[in-house]
């Protein structure tokens, strides 16, 4: 064998443990017993130390030296194994697994805390995983921004110093169409009524196969915090289920589809190789937010979406199909991102952007962590936090030790506005198509456009490629005023 052949042999080995660490992560999630946490900490440390070994591996680098691409793929494989052994080696062993184990436990704690509204429950744990990722980042940083390390591990290439500067441009036009939006006369009414569990699930069901999700190779269930787990042939969602708000189950399943759905979509000839995943988080929001808000929450789609409604639950508290359309896209200073409107999501993502890289810095104390939030989300959306699980309590990311993540999800908002300008330019038949309950034509163009690539390129590069331009904001702040100025009568 090739030097090139052994190294993508014990590269597949590889993925396929790692693929086996992200089921049990997806279990710990979902079905396991409250009890098992201890011990599934036990379980993810000693399988990280086996991956981690195996990733810095001496063998790794002398395949690396030796191995001559023969086309643009094994290039991309080379580069994805290289940056990859690069930043392993950097990590100390130890390191490795402790992060696995604590952050493993700290899930189950931040869980707990979360349903009591019981912060001082978490703090001590989360002081732990950001004292752990600021070791991280020291040793990924080579004595760069510690920040900048640990934002490169979701999406390659990207910097603090560029995403704040993509949120000083989206900042000014969000707040004056919020402000815009929220002082206009013509209101659209919340949705109310009582919406049961198992329903709200059917439904579920039936607008991921609307998306064109594989249920021969994925799975729906319920958790604390909608995610997706997995790639190749299995990649599974999550939603939860609150009977007096079915648009959350809804669109939270939409937006988990979208994930899965890319996963999916990857060339198989990828399967457990590093290109059988998505490039980067910037680029895989990109697909959910899309799903979700210029595909799932377009009139042509509500419109069918409505009737699904009536049928499951009977006559709704909104008329007709138009003004479940205003409700769907309703503006509101909400406590929590994940049902956040399309104006004010991005907002959201700022805030928790400021407050991690102060922690990351070691200018924001966890202990004063509570504080903050409160401060920051009362100046910025003018409503007080009522409940620990409503502020700092409401998301997973922390306590995982995803920090560096939630800046992607605005980058991902940003290369959907630019993906869905191109969708519509080349597919006109989008909305016909929607608004008979399925979003064929689009998911397969995202599919040809984006998905199939999984990571042959770069990040910026599978959006510039898709689009024909490079990425930029005005394709998406053009669509949220026209959008929103239209279903408030601006």
């Amino acid at each position: 064998m090739s030097a090139m052949q052994e190294l993508m042999a014990y590269q597949r080995d590889t993925e396929a443990l790692g693929q086996i660490a992200g089921r049990l992560g997806w279990d710990q999630e979902t079905v396991m017993p409250r009890g098992a946490t201890e011990q599934r900490g036990e379980e993810i440390g000693a399988l990280e130390g086996v991956l981690h070994a195996r990733r810095t591996d001496p063998r790794i680098g002398d395949w690396l030296a030796k191995a001559e691409p023969a086309d643009e793929v094994e290039e991309a494989h080379l580069r994805h194994i290289r940056r990859s052994y690069e930043r392993q080696t950097r990590i100390p062993a130890r390191l490795a697994t402790e992060l696995a184990r604590v952050t493993s436990l700290a899930q189950g704690i931040w869980a707990e805390a979360r349903g009591r509204n019981d912060v001082g429950m978490f703090l001590p744990t989360l002081k732990q995983v950001v004292a752990l990722k600021r070791e991280e980042a020291a040793a990924l940083a080579n004595g760069g921004d510690l920040y900048d390390a640990l934002l490169d591990d979701y999406e390659p290439g990207a910097t603090a110093e560029s995403i704040g500067a993509m949120f000083d441009r989206l900042r000014p036009r969000l707040v004056a169409l919020r402000e815009a939006v929220l002082g206009a006369a013509h209101q659209p009414a919340p949705l109310e009524g009582h919406f049961p569990a198992e329903a709200q699930m059917r439904l579920a069901r039936m607008l991921a196969s609307a998306f064109g999700y594989d249920w021969t190779r994925g799975r729906l269930d319920l958790a604390v915090h909608p995610f997706s787990s997995g790639s190749g042939n299995d990649a599974r969602i999550t939603t939860r289920v609150v009977e007096a708000e079915p648009l959350n189950c809804i669109y939270s399943t939409v937006h988990e589809t979208g994930h899965a759905c890319y996963e999916l979509g990857i060339d198989p000839d990828y399967l457990l190789t590093p290109l059988g995943n998505g490039v980067s988080m910037g680029v895989h929001e990109s697909q959910s937010r899309i799903y979700e808000n210029q595909l799932g929450r377009s009139r042509a789609f509500t419109g069918w979406l409505f009737q699904r409604m009536t049928e499951e639950f009977g006559a709704l508290s909104v008329a007709d199909a138009e003004a479940f359309y205003g409700t769907v896209n309703r503006v509101q200073p909400g406590y929590i991102r994940t049902e956040a409107d399309e104006v004010n999501y991005n907002l959201h993502v700022m805030l928790r952007f400021d407050l991690e890289r102060q922690m990351i810095a070691g200018t924001l104390e966890v202990a004063d962590l509570e504080e903050a939030w409160n401060a920051r989300f009362l100046a910025d959306f003018g409503v007080a936090v009522d409940l620990p699980a409503n502020g700092m309590l409401q998301d997973v990311h922390w306590s995982v030790g995803l920090f560096g993540y939630f800046p992607t999800y605005s980058l991902g908002n940003v290369y959907a506005g630019c993906l869905n300008k191109a969708l519509r330019a080349e597919v006109p038949d989008v909305d016909a198509a929607l608004a008979r309950g399925t979003a064929a034509p689009a998911t397969e163009w995202l599919r040809d456009k984006v998905q199939r690539h999984g990571g042959l390129y770069q990040p910026r590069e599978v959006i510039a490629r898709a689009c024909g331009e490079e990425p930029s904001e005005a394709p998406l702040l053009d669509y949220l005023e026209a959008k929103f100025g239209d279903i408030y009568k601006l």
